[in-house]
C-alpha cells in the first residue's frame, strides 16, 4: 500500500497525571494496542498537550534517541547530565542520546503541544555510549522556501541537530493554497503528521491529526484550499541495522 492514512480515531491514546495531560500516538509502545507498530527506525511518537500546568516526574532512559518538539506553548525540562530545569518554546526542539543511562523529568505548561518521538539507533551500540542532552532554539534551524512551501528543517542540510540513527530527515512545511508537488527520495519511507486543515495527498483525503505512511512513491501532489502545515519525517525503508522492535518481534 502506497499510502496508509491512520486518523485520530485509530491512533493509541494515553494520559499522565490523571488525564491532566493528554496523548495521541501515531506510533505507540506496543503495549499501547493501537494500529500502527514501530517501522524502519521509528519507535514511537506521540502528540501531548495539556490545559494546565503539569509535571511528568523523573524518570530513566537507555538507548533511544528522544526528541521534543515543542508545536504550540512552552515546555520544561530536567535531566541528570545538566543537574537544571531548561524552558523550550514554541519551535524549540530538543534531544535525548539515552546512551547507557539517562533521567529526565518534563512540564507541560498550560496550553503546551509537543511531539515526542524515539529514534531507534542501534541500541545494542548505543547502550555502551555515554549519554548527551542538546537543545536548539527556533532561529537556529534553517527555513528554506520553495514555491509555496516554507521548510523549516530540523535535521538535514545546513540543520545544527546531530543524531546517531542512520539517514535521517526531519522538517516541517508551511504550505500555501494552491497545488504542490515534493520530489520524494527512493528507497525511504516518508511519515506526516498533519497538524492543520485538510488537503489531498496523491489524490487521498487527510485531515488535521492524520498520520501518513509513504512508500513506493516518488513524489507527493499536494492539493489545499488552506494553509496546510505538515511535519515530515523520512528514514531508511530498511535500516542497515535490526531494530530494538525486529528485535523482538
Amino acid at each position: 500500500m502506497p499510502i496508509e492514512i491512520i486518523p485520530l480515531n485509530e491512533q493509541a491514546k494515553g494520559a499522565f497525571n490523571q488525564g491532566e495531560i493528554l496523548e495521541n500516538k501515531p506510533i505507540g509502545f506496543p503495549q499501547d494496542g493501537g494500529k500502527t507498530k514501530p517501522y524502519s527506525n521509528l519507535f514511537y511518537w506521540a502528540h501531548a498537550f495539556s490545559n494546565v500546568d503539569s509535571i511528568i516526574g523523573e524518570h530513566p532512559h537507555k538507548g533511544f534517541e528522544i526528541m521534543s518538539f515543542v508545536l504550540e506553548g512552552s515546555i520544561e525540562h530536567y535531566d541528570s547530565k545538566i543537574n537544571d530545569w531548561i524552558t523550550l518554546n514554541k519551535g524549540d526542539v530538543q534531544i535525548i542520546r539515552a546512551g547507557n543511562g539517562i533521567t529526565h523529568a518534563e512540564k507541560l505548561n498550560a496550553g503546551a503541544h509537543i511531539f515526542q518521538i524515539w529514534f531507534d539507533p542501534d541500541i545494542r551500540k548505543t547502550l555502551n555510549t555515554n549519554a548527551s542532552y542538546n537543545d536548539y532554539k527556533e532561529n537556529e534551524l534553517p527555513i528554506v522556501d520553495l514555491k509555496g512551501i516554507e521548510k523549516t528543517i530540523y535535521k538535514g542540510s545546513n540543520a545544527p541537530l546531530q543524531m546517531e540513527t542512520e539517514d535521517v530527515q526531519i522538517e516541517k512545511w508551511k504550505i500555501k493554497p494552491g497545488s504542490h508537488t515534493v520530489e520524494l527520495t527512493e528507497q525511504k519511507t516518508t511519515s506526516i503528521y498533519n497538524l492543520l486543515n485538510s488537503c489531498q495527498i496523491n489524490g487521498s483525503a487527510s485531515n488535521k491529526h492524520d498520520f501518513l505512511i509513504i512508500n513506493d512513491e516518488n513524489e507527493l501532489k499536494i492539493e489545499c484550499n488552506d494553509e496546510l502545515i505538515l511535519f515530515v519525517i523520512s528514514t531508511p525503508v530498511k535500516p542497515s541495522y535490526q531494530t530494538y522492535f525486529s528485535l523482538n518481534n
